[in-house]
């Protein structure tokens, strides 16, 4: 099925999820970092508890010894503080939509995260500052058009989350950004 929201997008029909250990075994292609959500449904059943979850997220990560290369990121900040309490060495990212939110206070509530992830509109070059300031990396959601893309690079952003990578990636070019 198509998704409106997204008109850009084209179905492959046949094409599936892949699981958790098959997204690792692309490990030795690359020395890129893997940013895993974990995503918490509200009905009983349709997710494991988020202390199981953690756990079976975490066991993946140690089967394919990735822990240098994960950044675990979530709306749930259990889910963060319990991979704090299991593997201190795994990084961590808050994410966020909501009311404006102190960025520090954001990153203390999850765990200490090192990332904080808010959604771009909450993002400035004054938050931006104060984030770095206390240690953190600020990488916003989801900014899709060149605006939205300026205003980030303008509040000095460490990186962007959006659902046209291409675009961004060509923007940050024509400014010899990338």
């Amino acid at each position: 099925l198509k998704n409106p929201d997204f008109p850009g997008q084209e179905p492959v029909p046949g094409t599936r999820m892949p699981t958790l250990d098959e997204v690792f075994a692309l490990a030795p292609r690359g020395t890129f970092t893997f940013n895993i959500e974990t995503k918490m449904s509200e009905r009983p059943g349709e997710s494991p508890e988020p202390e199981e979850f953690v756990r079976l997220v975490l066991a993946s990560i140690r089967k394919h010894k990735l822990e240098k290369r994960v950044i675990l990121q979530s709306f749930d900040f259990r889910t963060l503080r319990i991979m704090r309490s299991l593997a201190p060495e795994i990084r961590l990212a808050a994410l966020y939509a909501g009311a404006p939110k102190d960025l520090v206070a954001l990153s203390k509530e999850a765990a200490n995260a090192e990332i904080v992830s808010p959604n771009f509109m909450l993002v400035g070059r004054d938050s931006v500052a104060k984030a770095h300031a206390a240690g953190l990396q600020v990488i916003p959601w989801t900014p899709n058009r060149p605006e939205q893309w300026a205003r980030m690079v303008e509040a000095e952003v460490d990186a962007i989350i959006t659902d046209d990578p291409a675009g961004l990636i060509a923007f940050l070019k024509e400014r010899g950004l990338r």
